[in-house]
């Protein structure tokens, strides 16, 4: 197949744009990592755009290198090193509960014989369009006494009714015959969901573990609503938005008291808190890149 001229341009046209998009994604990520790399003094005199910019005070002159003092006080933070680790454990702990009660949500919908079905399907489908609100959901957790609780992080989120509503689809595309053959063999209902829909949904529940992930990993609101006395809960997010308000209050104070004499910190500070924060989520993508592929794919060829 011979593609026109017209063909290729466009091709080129879309790769351009692609492109570009991608480099408008990176730049800030590298401005915030050229940032964490660089001295105090280099980004308040606006010296630091891409690569690393430090402040030589031998020869009071900027040049291009990497200083690692920002993550140095990062991770001798015992209290930030302590909410990333228990971050990642609380990620954990939540993508597998919140898988668990979508596959148990979403397959007994699969079967037409389920009393209820059609009302158990708006129920809860109403819960996507209505939602009772900051302080009724606040009322709820005092009551139940999940305040200053660990469970307040995992208990409430552990169900998305649109990541439901996914793996219900899914399975949905499963053929029947599979069930009916095993349910033949004398198969119940559990062994044909562990035998034969599980090692099947492999792509579908890579995705939607890794939803799940990002979503726990980026949580920050239910902490700061629900876990205002206890601080070794802290998940890394509400950490570092505790230390960058605290870092802005300092910039204020400084600004204000000395006009500006002591060099600031916090921007550097800020950008290695950020990327130490965001680094570990990122990991996770390439190693699940290939069931988004197979995801996409899965149901592209018949026969």
């Amino acid at each position: 197949m011979v593609k026109s001229k017209r063909t290729i341009a466009g091709d080129i046209i879309v790769i351009l744009i692609c492109v570009s998009v991608i480099l408008l994604c990176v730049m800030p990520m590298l401005n915030l990592l050229s940032q964490s790399l660089s001295s105090s003094t280099s980004i308040i005199n606006s010296k630091v755009k891409f690569l690393p910019v430090i402040f030589n005070e031998d020869n009071n002159s900027y040049s291009y290198g990497a200083s690692f003092l920002s993550y140095q006080y990062i991770f001798l933070d015992k209290a930030f090193v302590r909410s990333m680790w228990w971050t990642a454990i609380l990620t954990v702990i939540c993508t597998l509960v919140s898988l668990t009660m979508t596959i148990l949500c979403a397959y007994p919908l699969t079967y037409d014989w389920l009393k209820g079905k059609t009302v158990i399907n708006t129920i809860i489908i109403f819960t996507m369009y209505f939602s009772a609100g900051t302080i009724p959901n606040y009322i709820l957790m005092k009551t139940l006494g999940l305040l200053n609780n660990p469970l307040v992080l995992i208990i409430p989120n552990c169900l998305s009714v649109f990541n439901m509503i996914i793996l219900r689809s899914f399975f949905f595309g499963i053929p029947d015959s599979l069930r009916e053959s095993a349910e033949i063999d004398g198969a119940n209902p559990f062994t044909v969901l562990v035998r034969i829909y599980l090692p099947l949904s492999g792509p579908v529940l890579a995705t939607l573990a890794l939803f799940y992930a990002v979503g726990r990993w980026n949580g920050f609101a239910d902490a700061l609503l629900y876990l205002s006395t206890v601080p070794q809960w802290v998940p890394i997010q509400l950490k570092l938005y505790q230390l960058i308000r605290n870092m802005t209050s300092i910039d204020v104070s400084t600004v204000e008291m000395v006009a500006g004499s002591i060099p600031r910190v916090s921007e550097a500070i800020k950008a290695a808190a950020i990327m130490f924060a965001t680094v570990p989520i990122l990991v996770v993508y390439p190693w699940l890149q290939r069931y988004f592929i197979k995801g996409v794919t899965i149901g592209a060829v018949k026969g």
